[in-house]
């Protein structure tokens, strides 16, 4: 197993404050597709012993130095080994081409993450958790589902993107015509994409000031990508994903035995989030029929719009007190 060598930034470069009671450092870890994943480490200081160690990463599109990072860093300062990490093919992690997705390649990133994580000198192979955000919480859902070496998961503002590219936003083209339009669509691309050598970007969030007459949630998205969370590496913050980037989404269908998931979830979500329904969705669908419905817990925060979960949006949002209970009662 051979690691490529990635190029990692080693300046301070993320979209929030240093912490002075965690160190931090670069690391790289493979997936058993050969992809070498960059990542993130913080580690609590003056810390002693083996440490309950947590993988965070999302959204969907975002890069470690944007709200994983701050998620993980504040884990850190709470007790916990945490690593932030880039998905593959985006941010510094390898694999070719770019801005590419996969409901596969995506959820062994996850568990590529448990298994760098259980080789650690500092920390406790059997208190392991993940935390994913956004189109990362459906898949930390999907991993956890499959990794039994995950003893608890959190999923914050969630995001099911094998519903959502296969249905559309609110399930309102949740149609076989509508689905062969898109696919038809897509395809179509694709010859285009090889006749050029060259795949087209979708496109990020849109500049800002965002027009009056788009949907509130774009307006929600382009605040913090283009705004107080831009970072050049972030596939939201400026090109977006390959068109043809997530399509095997479309008809790969993820979370499909989370009902049998007997470790620890929490799903955290805002009221007044577009997204909402995600969680709602998918607690009812892990707990219908189950005999592991005891540990799981969804938590709605009043008032709190998608991204309010990413960065606190101004109002001090993420329940972090709530997440690091939840840990510590699951990470025993």
């Amino acid at each position: 197993m051979k690691e490529e060598m990635l190029t990692l930034t080693q300046e301070w470069d993320k979209t929030f404050p240093k912490s002075d009671k965690v160190d931090h450092r670069k690391v790289t870890f493979h997936n058993r597709y050969g992809i070498t994943l960059a990542a993130d480490m913080y580690i609590p200081k003056n810390s002693d012993g083996m440490l309950p160690a947590i993988a965070v990463c999302g959204p969907f599109g975002a890069v470690k130095e944007q709200c994983s990072g701050l998620y993980a860093q504040t884990l850190a300062e709470r007790g916990f080994l945490t690593i932030a990490f880039d998905p593959s093919f985006t941010g510094e992690s390898g694999g070719q081409p770019r801005y590419m997705a996969s409901p596969d390649i995506n959820t062994e990133d996850f568990q590529a993450a448990v298994d760098f994580l259980s080789v650690q000198d500092n920390t406790d192979a059997d208190r392991i958790g993940i935390c994913g955000i956004c189109g990362w919480g459906g898949l930390s859902i999907n991993a956890a589902a499959l990794d039994t070496r995950i003893k608890a998961t959190v999923a914050v503002t969630m995001y099911d993107m094998a519903r959502v590219n296969a249905n559309g936003y609110f399930d309102s083209e949740d149609s076989e015509e509508k689905r062969y339009e898109k696919k038809t669509a897509l395809n179509s691309q694709r010859i285009r994409d090889y006749q050029s050598g060259e795949y087209v970007l979708g496109g990020g969030c849109l500049p800002l000031p965002v027009p009056e007459e788009m949907p509130f949630y774009v307006k929600d998205y382009s605040e913090y990508y283009k705004g107080r969370a831009y970072h050049p590496r972030s596939l939201n913050s400026n090109g977006g994903w390959n068109v043809i980037g997530c399509m095997s989404f479309m008809n790969q269908p993820i979370n499909t035995y989370s009902n049998e998931i007997r470790s620890a979830v929490l799903l955290i979500h805002g009221e007044k989030a577009h997204s909402c329904y995600f969680s709602r969705d998918a607690y009812a669908a892990m707990t219908k029929d189950s005999k592991y419905a005891d540990n799981k817990e969804l938590m709605i925060i009043p008032d709190c719009v998608h991204t309010d979960l990413y960065d606190g949006g101004g109002k001090n949002a993420i329940p972090f007190d709530k997440i690091e209970a939840f840990y510590r009662d699951n990470l025993k």
